[in-house]
């Protein structure tokens, strides 16, 4: 039965809607170009991956628990976990990955506080509320690294065993922070039990795919005890996802089996997406790392071009190492509504993904250019 007119003129603004949207998509990391058409099918089911995606088939049977489990495998030599050492699921976003994270963090370290900076993404913030954990919050660099200098005296101070939450680009900055350099204030300060968290949610879709040598390590080789990677932001999926890597150890005293699923409830939510693991297995077990490793160099040659033109303007544009995050001084409203451009205090920044074009960042560094140039004081007529 075809769509009443109504119905379909409706869905034909909102398409068009989108279209013009994406090409004015300059802020905010959600890449817009792939091609999931070979999955079309797959919408035809409801895919729900209830229970734990390492211990077999739920009573479930229309899931993607398998898949699911390739695509942590996947992730897990990415980030260098140890064989047979890691657990992890696909989650509904970078949150919840967080939020996992830190529940994890707080059972096994019930008395522990939380230190991350005040770059860190909201999420973390809002998830110890959720959580009821004590926290410090440090403050960061001016690139938006954490400083270690107060990182090491809050440290100092407080007692209980630390939770650290690591930065792996932060929200606003792209700036990572040094998980070697963490671990040598904890050692300097002779802090034998704790617990860190890497918050990869963008940026650990960049950093594996550049030669190890300009990226200082961050993952399993660190020995750090989770991190949490995002689906939607740099490989692109039609809904947000993300992924929860950790620990195995740690992971196996969480859970308990439930009878009415036949699975142990190990994750945050009953009910999962699984049409989220067939997506991101379809770009990353069935792609090629060298189409990957094409994808984020375009991106950050993209985003050293785009400093280059703001600098041609005067205007004192700059980024982080390895960052597809270009940051400016904040434009007018205008400009900011138009081009989606992400905004905190005095700045705004472009984020260079595959969708934008060098078109349309001169676009965007001209009508900047334009908002931030000085104003010529208007003639009074005379009387």
């Amino acid at each position: 039965m075809p769509p009443k007119k109504s119905e379909a003129k409706e869905l034909k603004a909102l398409d068009a809607y989108f279209k013009k949207a994406i090409k004015e998509l300059a802020g905010y990391p959600a890449r817009q170009l792939f091609d999931y058409s070979k999955l079309f099918n797959f919408f035809t089911y409801h895919i729900n991956n209830i229970g734990d995606p390492f211990l077999g088939p739920s009573n479930y049977r229309i899931n993607t628990l398998e898949i699911e489990r390739e695509v942590i495998d996947e992730f897990a030599r990415m980030f260098h976990a140890p064989k047979d050492e890691y657990w992890g699921y696909v989650t509904n976003g970078g949150t919840e990955s967080n939020l996992y994270g830190l529940y994890q963090a707080r059972e096994l370290h019930p008395e522990g506080v939380v230190f991350f900076s005040d770059q860190t993404h909201y999420s973390i913030e809002k998830n110890l509320h959720i959580l009821r954990m004590p926290h410090v919050k440090v403050a960061a660099s001016v690139n938006g690294e954490i400083d270690y200098q107060a990182l090491q005296q809050a440290l100092f101070i407080e007692k209980r065993t630390p939770i650290i939450v690591a930065n792996i680009g932060t929200t606003m900055k792209g700036a990572v922070d040094d998980v070697v350099r963490i671990k040598e204030i904890l050692s300097d300060l002779k802090i034998k039990q704790y617990y860190i968290h890497c918050d990869a949610a963008f940026f650990g879709m960049i950093l594996p795919f550049l030669p190890e040598l300009e990226v200082q390590p961050f993952d399993f080789r660190m020995n750090i005890d989770s991190i949490a990677i995002s689906g939607h932001k740099m490989i692109g999926t039609p809904m947000p996802c993300g992924v929860i890597l950790t620990n195995k150890k740690n992971h196996e005293r969480m859970g308990s089996h439930i009878e009415y699923t036949g699975s142990k409830d190990s994750t945050i939510s009953g009910s999962r997406n699984g049409l989220a693991p067939l997506f991101l297995w379809h770009e990353l077990c069935c792609a090629r790392k060298k189409g990957f490793e094409k994808l984020i160099s375009g991106c950050i040659d993209k985003a050293g071009y785009t400093v280059k033109k703001f600098n041609e303007h005067g205007i004192a544009a700059w980024r982080n190492k390895n960052s597809v995050i270009v940051i400016f001084p904040k434009p007018s409203p205008k400009t900011i509504k138009r081009w989606q451009l992400a905004t905190e205090g005095p700045i705004s920044h472009i984020i260079t993904l595959t969708h934008l074009s060098y078109k349309t960042i001169d676009q965007v560094v001209s009508q900047v250019a334009l908002d931030l140039s000085p104003k010529k004081p208007k003639k009074q007529s005379g009387r």
